[in-house]
């Protein structure tokens, strides 16, 4: 049920948008009494708001001449704080408000925002993409989001000064195709100058970023959130993975992390020396991944419940083999003799 206080701000609302509005209209607008909203009314001029009111057949209320809310005073950092706090919200479905309620609130707090802010988070909004958290969130630089939003969406180039994962620093024209949330990180994806190819970059790495004038075109049908979760399986790290796994490309991508590796189909063929599967010459796919170590990856190759055979490294093999011994022993292992103390009741 809708309270008092909320349909008490809803006519403030209404009459901001100006004109007289009659008592039988805000009565019907707001679904109460033509008494309901005289009280309303009471309460908004308790509140110092200057509500005027008009006698006679066109009567009604209206607010003083000139009067205006003053605007909402929030930072750049906190406006755009509360605002993806909202649309992730939703879009994760984490919102506890129906989505009309998160739907006014953003528009109600974008209305009252200063132009320029407006316009820059109008743009972050617009062509921002989200994937799957799964790690603490690295916040970047807010000037550098929202210039660079700015940027996707009037396709502007850009001009950036950034430090790769090894160190080093370069200084390049990237054209902004997109931005992506990922895994607790922010992403930038598009052309760059310096390779001339569709590259993805971390915005934390980037350390200053000045818009360009031009313009460009994005590839048709260009998915940035596909595009950021390739270049994360595709970058460089310690060891580089290879298996052969039983299963749908589809199936067995639906079950790993996004993000960690490319799955492609194989020809048909013979079924993996040594492999529990049925022997059938089809149905199998080409994992790969890179990764800094090999020791999580047994327990996930189990989490799969396919038949699998690693390709390469070796290395990956004795880990799966040690895997397999610990939980056998687990297995084995006869329960405690003695009970543990139970907890005690409460008296």
């Amino acid at each position: 049920m809708t309270r008092p206080t909320s349909r008490v701000l809803a006519l403030l609302e209404i009459l901001q948008t100006g004109g007289t509005r009659t008592v039988a209209d805000l009565a019907d607008r707001l679904g109460v009494d033509e008494r309901t909203v005289r009280r309303y009314v009471d309460h908004l001029i308790d509140l110092d708001i200057p509500v005027r009111s008009v006698r006679g057949r066109y009567g009604g209320y209206h607010l003083a001449p000139g009067y205006r809310m003053p605007p909402l005073m929030l930072t750049d950092e906190e406006a755009l704080a509360v605002l993806l706090g909202m649309v992730t919200g939703r879009r994760a479905g984490l919102a506890a408000a129906p989505e009309a309620a998160t739907e006014s609130a953003t528009a109600k707090i974008r209305r009252v925002l200063p132009e320029r802010l407006g316009r820059r988070l109008d743009a972050l909004l617009a062509t921002l993409d989200f994937t799957a958290p799964s790690r603490p969130a690295v916040t970047p630089e807010t000037e550098t989001l929202l210039l660079l939003a700015e940027a996707a969406r009037h396709r502007r180039p850009v001009a950036l000064n950034y430090t790769a994962w090894k160190g080093r620093h370069s200084r390049r024209t990237v054209h902004p195709y997109g931005i992506v949330a990922h895994s607790g990180r922010w992403y930038v994806t598009g052309a760059d100058s310096a390779s001339g190819e569709v590259r993805t970059f971390r915005l934390d790495r980037i350390e200053n970023a000045t818009a360009l004038a031009g313009a460009f075109d994005v590839p048709s049908g260009f998915d940035p959130a596909a595009r950021v979760l390739s270049g994360i399986a595709e970058a460089p790290h310690l060891h580089e993975v290879s298996l052969r796994v039983h299963g749908t490309a589809d199936d067995i991508r639906s079950r790993l992390p996004a993000g960690i590796a490319t799955v492609t189909g194989i020809p048909a063929g013979p079924a993996p020396h040594g492999s529990s599967g049925t022997g059938d010459e089809s149905g199998w796919v080409r994992v790969k991944l890179r990764a800094e170590r090999l020791d999580w990856l047994p327990a996930l190759l189990a989490g799969l419940d396919r038949p699998f055979a690693v390709e390469h490294p070796d290395a990956l093999r004795d880990q799966v083999r040690d895997l397999a011994r610990r939980l056998s022993a687990y297995a084995d292992a006869e329960p405690p003799t003695s009970a543990p103390p139970s907890s005690a009741q409460p008296s």
